[in-house]
Parts: C-alpha cells; sequence; structure tokens
C-alpha cells in the first residue's frame, strides 16, 4: 500500500512516515496542497491523507478540485477539526473517512487498510464530476442533490462520457450507446440527444464540450466561472 501524506507540520509528519513504513506502508510526504497535487499527478497512490490546515489551500478545496477531476482516490482527512460539523462537511465534499487529533496509530494503520481494501475490492459503485453524480448500483443521476431525469437515450449519452471523464468519447462510440439497435439514425441523431442533455445541465458547474475531431467531453468549469454563472 501506497499513502501520499499531505501534512504541513513537520514533526507530525516526520513521526507517520517512520512509523507508517515501519508497518511496511510506503510514505510519500507532501508539505503543503501544491506539492501534494505534483507528487498525485506523478505517482501513484492507494489513499491520500489529508490534513485541512494547510498554508497555500484549505484541504476541503483540495478535495474539491481532486474529485471534480474525476478522480475516486480515497481519502482520509486528518485533522485538529473535529466537530461534527467538520466531519459532515468533510463527507459531504467527498472524503471517505476522518480521523481526529489526537489518534492512536494503530486506528489509523486499521483505517488505512480498510479504505485501501474496500477500493480494491469492488468496482466504483459512484462516479462524480463537479456536482454531477452517477450511482452505477441504482443506475441514477443525481446534480447537486437533486434526481436528474433524463430519456434512456439521454441516460446512455451521459453515461458513457461520465465513464471518461476529461477525455473525449467519439461519435461513433457515443452512436453505439445511444443507438445500439438503430443502425439507420442519422449523424445529427447524437447531436440532438446531447443538446437536451446540455440544456438539462445548463446552470450547473459541469458542462459538455465538443472536441474538435475527437468527439465530446465531459468537465467540470472552473470554480471562478461557475461562481459567475451562479
Amino acid at each position: 500500500m501506497r499513502i501520499l501524506l499531505i501534512e504541513d507540520e513537520m514533526e507530525m509528519a516526520a513521526w507517520l512516515v517512520r512509523a507508517l513504513k515501519q508497518s511496511h506502508i510506503a510514505v510519500e510526504h507532501a508539505a503543503d496542497a501544491r506539492m501534494g497535487k505534483a507528487l498525485l499527478a506523478s505517482g501513484t497512490f492507494d489513499v491520500v491523507v489529508l490534513d485541512l490546515q494547510l498554508p497555500d489551500q484549505h484541504g476541503f478545496e483540495w478535495l474539491r478540485d481532486l474529485r471534480a477531476k474525476g478522480q475516486h482516490l480515497p481519502v482520509l482527512i486528518l485533522t485538529a477539526q473535529g466537530s461534527l460539523q467538520d466531519r459532515v462537511q468533510g463527507l459531504h465534499r467527498g472524503a471517505d473517512d476522518y480521523l481526529t487529533k489526537p489518534f492512536e496509530l494503530p486506528e489509523l494503520e486499521a483505517r488505512l487498510v480498510a479504505l485501501h481494501r474496500r477500493s480494491q475490492g469492488r468496482a466504483q459503485a459512484l462516479i462524480q464530476c463537479a456536482s454531477l453524480r452517477f450511482d452505477s448500483n441504482h443506475q441514477t443521476f443525481w446534480l447537486r442533490d437533486a434526481v436528474l431525469t433524463l430519456t434512456p437515450r439521454e441516460h446512455a449519452a451521459l453515461e458513457a462520457l461520465m465513464g471518461r471523464i476529461g477525455a473525449p468519447v467519439s461519435k461513433s462510440r457515443l452512436a453505439a450507446k445511444v443507438f445500439p439497435q438503430d443502425s439507420s439514425a442519422g449523424p445529427d441523431a447524437i447531436e440532438q440527444v446531447l443538446h437536451r442533455v446540455r440544456r438539462k445541465l445548463q446552470g450547473s458547474d459541469v458542462h459538455i464540450v465538443t472536441v474538435r475531431g475527437l468527439g465530446y467531453m465531459l468537465e467540470a468549469l472552473p470554480a471562478a466561472q461557475d461562481d459567475h454563472a451562479g
């Protein structure tokens, strides 16, 4: 198991790195949010241990950015902010677990192992792009806190795009998902379906973009643009 520890308290970080390595858990340490993003982009990790009070960005914002990119890496928040409101807010923002300081090392190790086992043991049931979520267990889309009502063809198109967040999906592949038994569907048919989906996403923090020559892509809007739109 390989852990990314994002913690600005150097004594705490050094102790954790030593202790976890003694338990045969590999650890990479980042002292701030920017370093955490760089390490995450350059390596593969099984779990992120995230402090909230970072010098350059609040941990909740770091977590929001991670989930907005469609990354489902398990995140355990490790912080002195242990109020019920903080814990609830962290879980709502995409955290998988929450442990408050001070803590016992065996409990942290047990939680890390559980998160890793859970992520390895089953397919990702919930896919998220900004405030758009897809629950594959119930085949339901949620936009913010409401169910997104879609026709079967709109659902098929959005599910195909949701499976490749931030990467283009070709028109032919979308057509195969949306019109699996209708080879007579014209070239404009998929565009009509996507037009209807775009209208239902209008005003939210996620949109469908056309990538010339490659197809269509689902992506989250930048935070500033979303604030302006809202």
